[in-house]
Formats: C-alpha cells, sequence, structure tokens
C-alpha cells in the first residue's frame, strides 16, 4: 500500500488520509477566499497536491487532473491577488455580460472536447465507462477549472459556478469511494451560497469605493 492509499476508519469507512487532510484544506480555501485572504491560494495548492494523490489512488482521472489545474491556477490567483493589494486595483465585482457568456461557452464547450478526450484515451474511471459517467467527470474538472480561473479574477459569479459543479461533484466522490470529498461537496454546497450572498453585500456597499483584497 502507498502513502497515498493510506487509510482510516471513520463510522466504519476506510478514508485515505489524503482525501482528509486535502478536503480539510479545501474547506479552509472556501472560508479564506469568503475573507478575501490571499492566504486562500496558498492553502488550495496545498489540497491539490492532497486531492491529487487521493484522486489517483482511486482511479479518478478527471479529478485528478483538475487538482493539476487548482495548484497552476492557485499560483495565478495568488499572483493576481497580489498585485491587488500591491497596487490597490483588485475589487470584487460581478462578472459582465461578455465575461458571463465566456464562462457558460468555457464549461459548455470544455466538458464537451475534454469528455471527448476522457472516452478516447480512457482516462476516466475504466475502460469502456458509459458516456454519462465520463461527461460527469469532465464536466467537474472543466467546472472546477472555470470557477477558479474566475475566482482569481475576483468575480463574485464564481461562487455560482462552484454550485453547479457541486451539484455533480457530489454523487460522483461517493461513488468513486472518496467519502470525504462526497461529504465536503455537500457542505462547499452550502459555503458557496454564504460566500456569493456576502461577496455581493460587500460589492454593492463598495460601489463608490474600491474593495481591496486583504494580505
Amino acid at each position: 500500500m502507498s502513502w497515498a492509499e493510506a487509510s482510516i476508519e471513520i463510522f466504519g469507512l476506510q478514508v485515505r488520509w489524503t482525501d482528509l487532510i486535502g478536503n480539510i484544506c479545501a474547506l479552509a480555501t472556501v472560508v479564506l477566499a469568503m475573507r478575501k485572504s490571499i492566504w486562500t491560494w496558498p492553502v488550495q495548492f496545498t489540497a491539490a497536491v492532497l486531492l491529487f494523490a487521493a484522486s489517483i489512488s482511486a482511479h479518478v482521472t478527471g479529478n485528478a487532473l483538475k487538482q493539476v489545474l487548482f495548484g497552476v491556477l492557485a499560483v495565478y490567483g495568488f499572483v493576481k491577488w497580489r498585485q491587488g493589494t500591491q497596487q490597490h486595483e483588485l475589487a470584487v465585482r460581478p462578472a459582465t455580460g461578455r465575461e458571463r457568456l465566456i464562462l457558460i461557452a468555457a464549461a459548455v464547450i470544455g466538458t464537451v472536447v475534454v469528455a471527448a478526450l476522457f472516452k478516447t484515451f480512457n482516462l476516466s474511471w475504466y475502460p469502456d465507462a458509459p458516456l454519462a459517467v465520463v461527461a460527469a467527470d469532465a464536466y467537474i474538472f472543466v467546472g472546477g477549472a472555470v470557477a477558479t480561473w474566475a475566482q482569481g479574477r475576483a468575480l463574485v459569479d464564481f461562487w455560482i459556478v462552484w454550485v453547479a459543479v457541486d451539484l455533480v461533484g457530489v454523487p460522483v466522490a461517493f461513488n468513486s469511494g472518496l467519502y470525504v470529498s462526497g461529504a465536503v461537496y455537500a457542505i462547499f454546497f452550502v459555503m458557496v451560497l454564504v460566500g456569493f450572498v456576502k461577496w455581493l453585500r460587500e460589492y454593492r456597499a463598495a460601489t463608490t469605493s474600491p474593495l481591496a483584497v486583504t494580505s
């Protein structure tokens, strides 16, 4: 058994420690994002490393690749938010109509393309997995990437994208045996709604003065 497969028993279920600790970090990432703390990005990077290991050991390719992308986007987000803190230019705001179209198009087209790649090269779940299963894996991968990119740009809409991802992520995680991930996705669903309301209120309260990201 590799270190990534090492587990502990919780409520009669074998839970990988990488899945457990990685998701604790993921929850902390959301809390820090609500507070607009730049520490959300280093914590997200740590979560990505641990959840990548957990996903690989569970043979959930889409989720594993999503964690790689999250690691890269964590660096991107850290740089963007750091620039905003130093230059006092980064403010949370709703996406423009054009940006929303880009987010939707990226999610739809990206899911179709990634699902086709996953299916063609048997990169999702197991060889000859049903297309619906592969598409769900691809959707989580692409949707998570779109949400994180929007978060890096401090768009209020990124919370809503996460809601859409969580609706699919919960059953997929439980099906793959990543019980902690499934439970965390469910918690995320509530937290992202709270985060959306919080960011939107702060944006409206700061219409006369930019709302900078805190360090």
